[in-house]
């Protein structure tokens, strides 16, 4: 899988409804027709949340245990920004402004201004659309 098709496929997971990891999970197990990609990813995933929900119901009072949480909250920020831009790099790549100009106004619009996401997503696919419709079409004309 390309990086622009995977990129494709994440956005459509992030747009369809249900968790973003089942949805990726389920393409990646349609290419290879069967369901272990499915299993795979879910499984082991639930069993640690499940133990680590009846430590956490345990001991979840402790200083220390909640000190340990808000440091790993701080890494899972920098790992989701580091995906945001690994993701933006092909975009980039291709230089493709209006591309670039929707992304930081999505950005604007949900990160800085706070607007709702439904309310920015009902006004910017539509856009995004339209705009991949006719370009594609300029260049096979």
């Amino acid at each position: 899988m390309t990086a622009d098709e995977f990129n494709e496929t994440f956005a459509l997971c992030h747009f369809l409804p249900g968790p973003n990891i089942v949805n990726l999970s389920m393409v990646f197990g349609s290419r290879l027709r069967g369901i272990a990609a499915f299993a795979g990813l879910l499984l082991p995933p639930t069993l640690i949340m499940t133990a680590l929900a009846i430590a956490y119901a345990r001991f979840g009072d402790l200083e220390v245990l909640r000190r340990i949480l808000a440091g790993i909250s701080c890494a899972a920020v920098g790992l989701l920004i580091a995906v945001v831009f690994r993701m933006m790099t092909p975009l980039l790549k291709r230089a493709d402004p209006f591309a670039v100009i929707l992304m930081l106004g999505v950005f604007l619009a949900i990160g800085v201004l706070r607007l709702p996401l439904q309310a920015v997503l009902l006004v910017a696919i539509p856009i995004s659309i339209g705009l991949t419709y006719f370009l594609r079409r300029k260049v096979a004309a």
